[in-house]
């Protein structure tokens, strides 16, 4: 229903999309919202050189900062000095990936440690302009608990670390692979990028189960989140799969019904509510 139908639906409304939907009679409220987004549990990337920290746009305000600093000035390095995807500052012997690919042929390709960086993605030179004791390397090794902490007087990078928080990933590197997420961590890395958004509160947001191995603290920071979403005007859809979710969801429609959508899955069969 949601994804046949109501995404397909919507996505050739706005985005011009040429998934047919499935049979419906008819499409109302759509003049309430101004886009719909899906926030699903695929990839961030398909390489390691994906990462929370470049999802989330965080990365870009970091090696601004870095590049206003004395140091970096002197030399004439911008913002594009601290990327691992620029020729410059990165290590050219990995192309800024810290990792080598080996490929296997009749196996899945191997990554091993850039022999020249060391896995730090940089060359000398870049790795001598140093904040509050660290270099750019230094940064990506850091959790977004910890990052959250070193930039809190940064608002342009805390703002978005502190949405990463919000939704439970305070435990992740900053410079982890994308590959390594799960798809749960991914979707709520895509979550929290939403949330870091200036927001029209006018979009629909689809998530589907975004609980999915999550632990009952972590379910109540994601629905946290949802409420925040929703607060704010936006239209909230979930497919959860999880009893506590259910029960939230119970008292988000009595709360506020023409904002979130609910759905009830039994023997098989299920009914939306509004």
């Amino acid at each position: 229903l949601v994804d046949d139908i109501l995404r397909r639906a919507l996505f050739r409304h706005f985005y011009k999309a040429k998934e047919k939907p499935g049979a419906f009679r008819g499409l109302r409220g759509v003049d309430q919202i101004d886009k719909a987004i899906v926030i699903d549990q695929s990839a961030i990337g398909r390489t390691p050189r994906s990462n929370p920290i470049t999802y989330s746009g965080a990365f870009t305000p970091i090696r601004e900062l870095f590049a206003q600093l004395p140091a970096a000035r002197v030399r004439g390095y911008d913002a594009g000095r601290f990327s691992f995807n620029v020729k410059g500052g990165r290590c050219e012997n990995c192309e800024g990936g810290g990792l080598i690919k080996i490929e296997m042929h009749f196996l899945p390709d191997v990554y091993v440690e850039c022999e020249v960086c060391r896995g730090k993605r940089y060359n000398r030179e870049t790795l001598e302009i140093t904040y509050k004791g660290k270099n750019i390397a230094d940064v990506l090794e850091l959790t977004v608990d910890e990052a959250a902490r070193f930039f809190r007087n940064v608002p342009s990078i805390s703002d978005k670390l502190n949405s990463l928080l919000d939704v439970g990933l305070g435990y992740l590197r900053l410079g982890q692979a994308g590959t390594t997420l799960s798809g749960g961590e991914a979707q709520r890395v895509k979550l929290a990028t939403e949330l870091a958004k200036k927001a029209t509160g006018r979009t629909l947001y689809i998530l589907d189960e975004p609980t999915t191995g999550l632990h009952f603290a972590d379910i109540e920071k994601l629905l946290q989140v949802l409420m925040k979403l929703r607060n704010a005007g936006n239209t909230v859809i979930v497919i959860p799969e999880n009893f506590c979710v259910h029960c939230c969801n119970e008292s988000f429609a009595k709360s506020r019904p023409r904002h979130f959508y609910r759905c009830n899955c039994i023997g098989g069969s299920g009914h939306w509510t509004n």
